[in-house]
This record gives structure tokens, C-alpha cells and sequence, in this order.
């Protein structure tokens, strides 16, 4: 399918199922032939609402894989690690939702098959009813969280990989049943920094098609911090979302990190 990913087109997204797919992107038919996907019990599925982590946990598996060897890596792919890993987004990684708003909103500027947003006023509304491309993140993690007990899962968040990455790593190993040495988990570690992966062409995705990512717009690996939402989210706004989430939320025993200061 031929696809001219601008920003003048059509970028209504397309119900389908009960989920939103990204017009020009998504072909319901080809996403629905994931009911007839052979599983194999070596499969490692990453799941993630949209700008939650995927390309980190990514980098991780990748690196675990390779048991550390960078250079490995680079030579499977010259593009970007979604090569390696397709994007069917078990490791569930999940974000404080605050932060995710606004990195979406960045990521909108940025992606050619999103629509450029108007404001972030004009986002943050779309996101709290759901009327984003990944629907209601709310729904999006109680589904993931509620089922964590019924198959073979690892919940991580995003905050508990920017407070102790390395612990992090040694989790997600013993998960995949991977067995490294002092010195080759430290290569996990090390180029799986938020630092190290943006000077990384296949982590950062700066080789990505103009036609996809508008990197004039921006950087793909923008900040990587917690609390951002706090440079952009007024006082009505932030009362709002902590009351919905506080609703939505009340039965599930998740406790998210809100300040990088809380973890200095």
C-alpha cells in the first residue's frame, strides 16, 4: 500500500474493533491476521501504551539478546530497532499519564500520520476522552494490569527504569531466562541510557524516512525525565486529570512517580 504520509491529509482516525488505527498506516485486515498468529513460547511480546517506553524496553531486549554486543546490533539493522522488534504493540511497560500526554503531544508534531495538534489544551482534551490513536490509556493499562496474573508477564514501569536501571535490567533477564556476565550486563546497562541512545542511529530513529518524522519538528528521544507535565499542564487541568484518575483508578494497586525530584 502506498502511503504519502503529509500533513495535509486525512488524519481521522479509523475505528476499528474498539480500537483506533492511524489512517494511512494501519490496514484493519492486516491487523486482524494477529487471531491467526502461531505463538511460540519463546515469543517476548512488548506492550505499551503509545510513548511509554517501547523504544527502551526495545533497546533492552535487543541488548539482552546480543548479551551486551552493541556493534551485533547495529549490523541486523542499519535502519532502527523496530526492524528487529515489529511493532505489534509479555513485558508491559507503563508511564506516568501525565508525562505521556505530553510527550504524545510532541510526538504529534513530530509523526507525518498523526495529526498536528492545535495546542496542547486541544491534546490534552483528545487524550482524556480517548480520542487518540491507542483510545483511553486508562483502559489501555486496567485491561494489561488486570490480566498480568493470567499469563507468563513482566510489569514494569518507566520511573522504576529512570531510578534504577541496572535492577531494572537484571529483572527483565531472569524473565527471558537470559544469562550474562558482570561485564556484559553492564553493556546492557550502558547503552540503554537515555543518554547513550540518543548518539545510537538505530535507538534515537534519526535515520527514519523524512516522510514518516518530521525531524525539523523535533527530536524522537526528546527528554526521557519525570515531571515534565508540569511545564504544561495548568492548575484546572491538572485537578482534572488527577480526579478522573483518581475514579478510574481506584482499583488498581499501581503507584506511579510524579517528580524526578522524589526519586533525588
Amino acid at each position: 500500500m502506498e502511503v504519502n504520509y503529509v500533513k495535509t491529509h486525512d488524519h481521522d482516525l479509523v475505528p476499528h474493533k474498539g480500537f483506533k488505527l492511524i489512517n494511512g498506516t494501519h490496514d484493519p485486515d492486516d491487523v486482524d491476521q494477529i487471531y491467526n498468529l502461531e505463538i511460540r513460547d519463546s515469543d517476548v511480546f512488548v506492550v505499551t501504551y503509545p510513548k511509554s517506553g517501547t523504544i527502551w524496553m526495545q533497546q533492552i531486549v535487543l541488548l539482552l539478546e546480543a548479551k551486551g554486543d552493541l556493534t551485533a546490533i547495529s549490523k541486523l539493522s542499519k535502519n532502527s530497532n523496530a526492524d528487529l522488534i515489529p511493532w505489534i504493540e509479555v513485558i508491559y511497560v507503563a508511564r506516568n499519564p501525565k508525562d505521556v500526554i505530553v510527550s504524545y503531544f510532541y510526538f504529534h508534531k513530530l509523526a507525518n500520520m498523526l495529526e498536528t495538534p492545535k495546542d496542547f489544551d486541544d491534546f490534552f482534551e483528545k487524550f482524556m476522552r480517548g480520542n487518540v490513536f491507542g483510545c483511553s490509556w486508562f483502559e489501555h493499562i486496567k485491561m494489561w494490569h488486570s490480566h498480568q496474573d493470567d499469563m507468563n508477564m513482566l510489569f514494569i514501569t518507566y520511573e522504576e527504569m529512570i531510578q534504577d536501571l541496572h535492577s531494572v535490567v537484571e529483572r527483565i533477564a531472569l524473565f527471558l531466562g537470559k544469562e550474562l556476565t558482570d561485564e556484559q550486563m553492564a553493556n546492557v546497562v550502558k547503552h540503554s541510557t537515555f543518554n547513550n541512545m540518543k548518539k545510537i542511529p538505530q535507538a534515537n530513529y534519526e535515520q527514519v524516512p523524512g516522510e514518516l518524522l518530521s525531524h525539523h519538528q523535533g527530536r524522537f528521544m526528546r527528554k526521557g525525565t519525570i515531571g515534565d507535565w508540569k511545564n504544561h499542564f495548568t492548575v484546572a487541568q491538572n485537578e482534572m486529570f488527577d480526579e478522573v484518575f483518581h475514579r478510574e483508578m481506584a482499583d488498581i494497586p499501581l503507584v506511579f512517580i510524579w517528580d524526578i525530584r522524589d526519586i533525588e
